[in-house]
Formats: C-alpha cells, sequence, structure tokens
C-alpha cells in the first residue's frame, strides 16, 4: 500500500478546523486534525508546503517511522505548528491501519480498558446564581463531573465566563473577531472570591459532585500555592494550569503547600515539557491533546510514562479540537489503563455534519463506536460551503494594562 494524495482541509463551521486526508492506492483514506485555534493557516501551510509533499509515494503502514522522519529531519524539532502537522499525519495513519485491519482504533491499542470514558462538563457564571444554573444545566446533560469558572467582582470580562447570548452568538459562528477581545485580569481580586463560590457551590450541590476549576496559567508559583491550600475544604477533583508550568520547577513549591490535586499540560507538545512534573510526581494530571501533542503515537508514549508515577490522564477537549482530534481522543482513553477523566465540551450541529462521526456522547460518558478506524468522515461539500474566517483566542491585561498571561 502507498499514499497517493493527501490535502488540507480548512473549514470554519463556527469555528475554524484544519484536518489532513490521506488516500491511498487501495482506496482506503484517513483523516487527521491539525487545528491551532488562531494560527490554523500556519499549520495548514506547513502541512501543504513542507509534509505534503514528503508523504507521498510511502507506506501508510509505517506509522512510527513517518513520526521520526518528519520530527528528526525537519531539524527544528518541537513548536504547536510542527507538532500539530505531525499530529495530523499521525492520526490519519492511523485511521488507515485500523481501517485496514477492519478495526476500530482502540482495538490496535490494546483493546478496551473500560466499558466508557467518564467527562465532565463546563459551567460558568457571572455571578453565583448565574453559576449554579449552569452547574444545574450540566448535570441534567448527564456531566458526573463539572469545571467550575466564575465572573470575579470589578472585571468585565474573564476567562471561562459567556453569558447565553456570547454562548449563542459563539455557536452560530458569529462571534469571531478579526482583533483579540481584551480581558481584564486582578489577581488579588481572584484568590479573595474563588474559595467563597467553592463554599457556595458546596453549600447548594453537596460533597460528592467533582468539581475542577482551571486557573488558566495566570498566577505565580506561591499564588498558585496560596489558592491550593484555600481550595482544599471543598476537595477538589483538581485545580487546572495553576502557574505557567513551562518553570516546571515551580511546581515543587506548589505541591509543598497543598494536597489539592494538579493538572497541566494544554499548551504543552513534548514530553521534555513533562520531566521534571512526572518524575518528581508534582502533578497528578498530565492534559495535552492528541492534536497538539504529535498524534496517538507520542501521547499513548505519555501515559505509559506517566503511568509510572501514579498520574492519569486527562486529554486536553475544547470546542477547537475538531471531532477528528476528539475521536482519536477517545478511542486512546478507552484503551490506555491509567484514564483520568476526559474533557468534552462538544461541538456545534453543523460541525457534527461536516465531521460525521461514530463517537457517542450518554449520561456523561463517552464511546468511540465500533466502526474500523477512529470512525469520523468528512463531508468534503459542506466543508468548502463554509469558508475559514479569521479569528482569535483573547488576550488579558492587568487593570494598568499590562499584558498578563490569558
Amino acid at each position: 500500500m502507498k499514499i497517493v494524495d493527501a490535502n488540507v482541509v480548512v473549514t470554519s463551521p463556527g469555528r475554524n478546523f484544519v484536518t489532513l486526508e490521506i488516500a491511498t492506492d487501495e482506496g482506503l483514506t484517513g483523516l487527521g486534525d491539525a487545528t491551532l485555534n488562531g494560527r490554523e493557516l500556519a499549520v495548514a501551510s506547513y502541512l501543504t508546503d513542507h509534509v505534503v509533499p514528503l508523504l507521498l509515494g510511502t507506506d501508510p503502514h509505517r506509522i512510527e517511522d513517518t513520526w521520526q522522519y518528519l520530527y528528526r529531519g525537519a531539524y527544528w524539532r518541537r513548536g504547536p505548528v510542527t507538532m500539530a502537522a505531525i499530529a495530523a499525519v499521525d492520526v490519519a495513519l492511523w485511521d488507515i491501519k485500523a481501517k485496514a485491519a477492519g478495526l476500530p482504533l482502540y482495538q490496535l491499542l490494546g483493546g478496551a480498558s473500560r466499558e466508557r470514558v467518564r467527562t465532565y462538563g463546563h459551567a460558568g457564571g457571572r455571578d453565583v446564581p448565574e453559576l449554579f444554573d449552569s452547574i444545574r444545566a450540566r448535570l441534567a446533560e448527564g456531566y458526573p463531573a463539572i469545571r467550575v469558572q466564575t465572573g470575579v467582582p470589578g472585571l468585565t470580562k474573564v476567562y471561562g465566563v459567556r453569558s447565553e447570548a456570547e454562548l449563542a452568538e459563539e455557536s452560530a459562528g458569529r462571534g469571531r473577531v478579526a482583533r483579540p477581545v481584551v480581558e481584564d485580569w486582578d489577581t488579588d481580586a481572584y484568590l479573595r472570591h474563588i474559595p467563597r463560590v467553592f463554599e457556595a457551590v458546596r453549600g447548594e450541590f453537596g460533597p460528592e459532585l467533582p468539581l475542577l476549576h482551571d486557573a488558566h496559567h495566570r498566577l505565580t508559583p506561591i499564588q498558585a500555592a496560596r489558592l491550593g491550600k484555600e481550595l482544599e475544604p471543598y476537595r477538589l477533583f483538581w485545580l487546572e494550569d495553576c502557574t505557567p508550568a513551562e518553570n516546571q520547577e515551580g511546581l515543587r513549591l506548589v505541591r509543598e503547600h497543598t494536597t489539592t490535586p494538579l493538572a497541566i499540560g494544554e499548551v504543552f507538545n513534548s514530553v521534555h515539557d513533562y520531566r521534571t512534573l512526572v518524575d518528581e510526581q508534582l502533578i497528578d494530571y498530565v492534559r495535552s491533546a492528541v492534536t497538539h501533542f504529535g498524534g496517538v503515537s507520542p501521547l499513548k508514549k505519555l501515559f505509559d510514562y506517566a503511568a509510572q508515577h501514579q498520574i492519569k490522564s486527562a486529554i486536553h477537549g475544547p470546542e477547537d479540537i475538531s471531532p477528528v482530534g476528539m475521536a482519536a481522543a477517545i478511542h486512546l482513553d478507552l484503551a490506555v489503563h491509567n484514564f483520568g477523566i476526559q474533557e468534552f465540551s462538544g461541538h456545534t450541529a453543523l460541525t457534527n455534519e461536516v465531521f460525521r462521526h461514530a463517537y457517542t456522547f450518554a449520561d456523561g460518558y463517552l464511546h468511540p463506536g465500533e466502526e474500523p478506524g477512529i470512525g469520523v468522515e468528512l463531508d468534503r461539500e459542506l466543508a468548502a460551503a463554509h469558508p475559514y474566517a479569521p479569528s482569535y483566542l483573547p488576550v488579558n491585561r492587568l487593570q494598568d494594562g499590562t499584558v498578563h498571561d490569558w
């Protein structure tokens, strides 16, 4: 079997997605997700101009060799653009290999380690009553665990908190902007407010509901240590991205001062980003996405490495991971022994039409389905009807105007 064609499809059914489609001389095709939110065209160009020409005529079954060729052969290693491009190739080749075997991908990864994949959903509110309504809505949808984000008194626009009108605009594809939205930030106000929010949530919903919270890289290590300690009475499932973890050693201070479980890694794209965190057991969950970590191949290796240190998986699963990337994640979730939980935001109805998928969500749990491959088909005609539209992630500024981590 040989690769005879490979095409990059950029489509925007409400959000921008970058998809690689690889075709073989035996009629099998494979899909891979290369979406990098806010920098989509950089990855599309990397694939079209530099990667696709190298794939033509090669054996699609040689997944590991192809991965190493693209990673080591470029000389310039790692980085989100490179790793998203490699991820798309890796997943597309796994899709082809599983289709050739007539099996769903998880069977090639060792088979199922569980019957279904537990998820968590997102709840947010500008104030506590609105937050309660959002939590109730997620519970009604079946989510067994809830990520809690809230507005902060004195701040106008904060990560993770959107009104129903804003959500409707985004779902309809009208929330995109040609320049980044500027959000505001005050760390002291946030640190004063958040423990009171979790006290209220526990008072309303009881001690058994697993609760998560994302600090989104905005704290220094000592601030993160304080927050983790003050949240201990509310028994969080985890505190996510409490501090920018490129400074891996900074997590030592956080770990020394709190028993709140820690989850990190959505902006990581290499095992080297994790080495100190894993070797010293400074975190409890690794959160990289298949799409941004180079694919299924390296992410499974990371999970096996983490398992030796009693660290679990928690694949990043926001709306800007396409159903192709989500499907690959669910197959991996079902297979690995040290699975923890899967973030699942879902997609718009239109996105699900463009990317028809076999995976299902029921009662708060996902299953990848039993179709050969990853179980996703791309509607090329519908994708073409929704072309790319420029869009950016927000940026964050302190109240004096200084740019801050978003």
